[in-house]
């Protein structure tokens, strides 16, 4: 298969929908598991069999494009990191949906949102899906923990908000090792996201500012003579 840029674009153009079906399929079988785990069992089995061919679509769009891309295994890791960390940590997968939504995008001649607007978007659209994966997650880890706080999905809600936004009240926690590795991850994704939102906004900030004061005309300045 040769490496072709138009190759990589059409497969990049054909893949979006099956990639953005996929990481919704997983979050809500997903959800189903942890939040109606009274369920029978042939329909727990259900969403695990959508689970599982979900990764598998993951799986194939990975090798394909790795094998388009005519890089070694690290450059194309480096060059592809959330594709190979989604790939690895399944929490991750409904990010996709926000690498898609960027694709498409980019794809217009001009986008219909500014850059700063753009930002704001993305990063919504990543704490609402990160914060709602981490909470079904932890959520499915703690419930049933000796001493555990996080007893309920709305604990779990609510302990995502404080982590993203990195509050911390410390009212409820993680026991377990596995929610408690989910908190470190995103604690740094929380912060990652303030620092990328709030920089954004004092940007556009300084520059709508700016904008302002070079029409202003020179005598209106304060203490201009």
């Amino acid at each position: 298969m040769d490496a072709t840029p138009e190759k990589q674009e059409r497969w990049d153009h054909r893949m979006e929908t099956p990639l953005a079906v996929a990481s919704g399929l997983f979050l809500g079988s997903y959800a189903v598991r942890v939040l109606a785990h009274d369920l029978p069992r042939v329909w727990l089995d259900v969403c695990l069999a959508v689970t599982l061919v979900t990764w598998a679509v993951f799986l194939v769009d990975y090798a394909v494009r790795f094998r388009l891309s005519g890089l070694g295994p690290l450059r194309f890791v480096r060059a592809h990191l959330l594709a190979t960390v989604v790939l690895i940590l399944p929490l991750l997968r409904p990010l996709q949906m926000v690498k898609i939504y960027e694709q498409v995008q980019r794809r217009r001649a001009k986008p219909r949102l500014t850059l700063y607007a753009r930002v704001m978007a993305y990063s919504t659209l990543t704490v609402t899906l990160l914060g709602f994966a981490g909470a079904l997650a932890v959520y499915q880890h703690e419930r049933g923990a000796p001493g555990a706080t996080i007893r309920t999905f709305g604990d779990s809600v609510w302990w995502a908000c404080e982590t993203l936004t990195t509050v911390g009240y410390g009212d409820v926690t993680p026991v377990t090792p596995v929610g408690r590795a989910i908190a470190v991850g995103m604690m740094a994704c929380g912060v990652a996201l303030i620092g990328a939102v709030t920089g954004s906004f004092s940007s556009w900030l300084i520059q709508t500012f700016a904008r302002e004061d070079e029409k202003r005309p020179p005598g209106d300045f304060p203490g201009a003579s």
